[in-house]
Formats: structure tokens, C-alpha cells, sequence
């Protein structure tokens, strides 16, 4: 059997309506199940990033990214292990403000985990973490030890690499140097 790992695949598209469907297709058809997904714009105007984890080996994944890059409106793909990339996450907590208030050691655990209460009502109160995947899963498990969680999520990871990135802008200005050239051959026939 492989060893898997954790492999962060970035994607720069077109924002063009059921790429994401193409996109998560490629890992349904090799049943890789995708770990976390965050999508959004980026920087460049009409540029969407995805940023999608899975378990897997790496001659799968870069079976996958090959395949993806194939995808019309993706402007290219890349996989990353967790040292090549800077990323992080942002969670909420909701949990019992009465616990919070009879209960020191639950402030305590939010104090020692650097996450902050951003809400506070006499029935729940709402607890922000920004950090790695680790760390948010950790103070998940000490709140949890203490009864209080009513909900939990989490906003998937978010990656930034610059190596990526330029290879985005070179991309597009070769496109725009391209168009710009077949405008100009058309307005000269």
C-alpha cells in the first residue's frame, strides 16, 4: 500500500458557471475524497482561485492535476505539500455562554489557543480562530471536552504560493499579447 498525504492543488479559472462540477468530477471518477474546498475570486479581474485538499499519493495527484489542467477555462493547476505553501484557516465556535461564565477554564482554553470571542448573548457566544488545521482542530477537541460546543465550522483551507501566481500573470499576458495580435491582423485584412 502508498503512503498518502495531504497535497493542497491550486487552481486558477475562468469564473465560468459548472467548472467547479468538472473540476470535483476528476476526483469522484478517481474516488478521492476531497478533504476541503474554498473557492473565490483572486487578484486578477475574471480570475477565480480554488483551493482543494486531499488524501492521496503522488503519482495520483499528479494524474489529477493533469487532468484538470486539461479542463477548457482552467488557466493552469498545481499540487503543493504543506511545506511548499503558506495556508491557514479561520473557524467558528458557537458555545454556551453559561459555560463560559461558570466554567473559567473554558475561557481559559480560548485565551491559551490565541482565539478571540467575537459575540456574546446570555444564551451562546461565538469564538474565532485563525490558524493552521491542526490548531483548529485542537481547541475544537478541548471545547468539546467541556460540553459546550453547540456548532462548529470551518472555512477550509486557503493557500498562497507566489511561484503560482506569476505563472497566472505570465499566462494572461501572453493571452491578452495573443488577442491583441489577432485584432490588429483583422483590422489590417
Amino acid at each position: 500500500m502508498t503512503d498518502k498525504t495531504l497535497y493542497t492543488i491550486i487552481v486558477h479559472s475562468e469564473n465560468i458557471a459548472g467548472l467547479l462540477n468538472q473540476v470535483t468530477a476528476v476526483f469522484t471518477r478517481r474516488q478521492i475524497n476531497i478533504e476541503s474546498l474554498n473557492v473565490s475570486a483572486s487578484s486578477i479581474q475574471g480570475v477565480h482561485k480554488y483551493t482543494i485538499t486531499a488524501w492521496t499519493d503522488k503519482d495520483t495527484i499528479e494524474k489529477v492535476v493533469k487532468q484538470i489542467t486539461k479542463k477548457m477555462d482552467v488557466l493552469q493547476a498545481h499540487y503543493f505539500t504543506d511545506d511548499e505553501i503558506y495556508q491557514h484557516e479561520i473557524a467558528l465556535y458557537k458555545v454556551e455562554t453559561p459555560a463560559l461564565e461558570q466554567t473559567p477554564e473554558v475561557s481559559k482554553v480560548i485565551r491559551k489557543n490565541h482565539a478571540r470571542i467575537v459575540e456574546v448573548n446570555p444564551v451562546f457566544s461565538i469564538v474565532e480562530l485563525n490558524g493552521m488545521s491542526d490548531d483548529i482542530t485542537h481547541l475544537y477537541q478541548e471545547l468539546q471536552a467541556f460540553g459546550c460546543v453547540l456548532q462548529f465550522v470551518r472555512s477550509g483551507r486557503v493557500a498562497i504560493t507566489t511561484s503560482c501566481f506569476e505563472r497566472v500573470n505570465e499566462y494572461l499576458t501572453e493571452r491578452e499579447a495573443k488577442y491583441l495580435e489577432s485584432k490588429k491582423q483583422k483590422s489590417n485584412e
